[in-house]
């Protein structure tokens, strides 16, 4: 996933919203404790330094160099390079131990993992109880009922160049696995719809769509999604070049609390364990019989 977002790493610092400071305030609010974060996926960092507001020390780890590079500096926020190769035991360690961390976030990345072994990764890394891991994204943004068709008519020329994890993107992670319980901030096949405002220029629209990967990909075939003609029909839809617009990137998170996890896990151990001495017991009472 690295080579897909080096060549647009300054793009990408410049095109993307700011996530609303409320969603860290839930975060905190749900974690018994604030010492470690951990920030997969970070990119530019934008995530991270906002949880560090709320955390003693943040962990940022991405496999682009080009991101990482490009990151917005924090005092309680440490970079970190996860390479292609690295096992799961090496990240564990790097990142701060078994039961070490208190909250995994992945802002508009999880879609691009590896989900079995990263669902197997933030189990091992999460403070039990109290650990809480949020994954969230957005899809496309509402402006106009005028600008809105042509924005959706675009979106479709992109979907040949995009990588397969994007599915999950597009359909607003309703099929995203998501195999944890629910704190009421979206649960898996139903995530929490989100709106983020932002006042946005015209350029700092066009910024956003040259960072999307699938634009990238479809330049270096020699296909330019983002061809005068379109740039116009955008700038036209849009009522100019110079109007800066209010508008809403339409996001949706899933969050869990891993002490929930463990009381359901326990629960069911306590009943599986209830029965096995109910069919002992019975047992017991039938060889006594016989």
């Amino acid at each position: 996933m690295a080579g897909l977002f080096d060549k647009q790493a300054d793009l990408y610092l410049d095109g993307r919203p700011d996530y609303p400071k409320e969603w860290y305030s839930w975060l905190a609010a749900r974690s018994l404790h604030r010492s470690l974060a951990w920030d997969a996926g970070t990119g530019n960092g934008q995530a991270a330094v906002a949880v560090a507001e709320h955390y003693k020390q943040v962990i940022a780890t991405d496999v682009s160099e080009a991101q990482l590079g490009r990151a917005i500096p924090h005092p309680h926020v440490r970079y970190l390079h996860q390479t292609l190769s690295m096992s799961e035991d090496d990240l564990i360690n790097m990142i701060g131990g078994k039961n070490s961390v208190d909250l995994v976030t992945v802002a508009q990345a999880v879609h691009w993992f590896d989900l079995s072994s990263f669902y197997s990764i933030v189990t091992r890394l999460l403070r039990k109880p109290g650990g809480v891991i949020a994954v969230w994204g957005y899809n496309t943004i509402v402006v106009s009922p005028t600008f809105d068709p042509v924005m959706k008519r675009f979106e479709e020329t992109t979907l040949p160049y995009w990588h397969s994890g994007i599915k999950h993107i597009f359909d607003g992670y309703k099929t995203l696995p998501f195999p944890f319980e629910s704190v009421g901030l979206g649960s898996e096949g139903e995530p929490l719809s989100l709106d983020i405002p932002k006042e946005l220029s015209f350029e700092g629209l066009l910024r956003m769509l040259r960072s999307w990967s699938a634009v990238t990909t479809a330049k270096e075939e020699g296909v330019d999604l983002l061809s005068e003609r379109v740039v116009k029909e955008f700038e036209n839809a849009w009522g100019g070049s110079k109007l800066v617009r209010s508008v809403a990137y339409k996001a949706f998170m899933h969050t869990t609390d891993l002490y929930k996890r463990s009381k359901k896990q326990n629960s069911r151990k306590e009943n599986n364990r209830k029965i096995i001495l109910t069919i002992l017991i019975s047992a017991t009472c039938n060889l006594t019989l016989v």
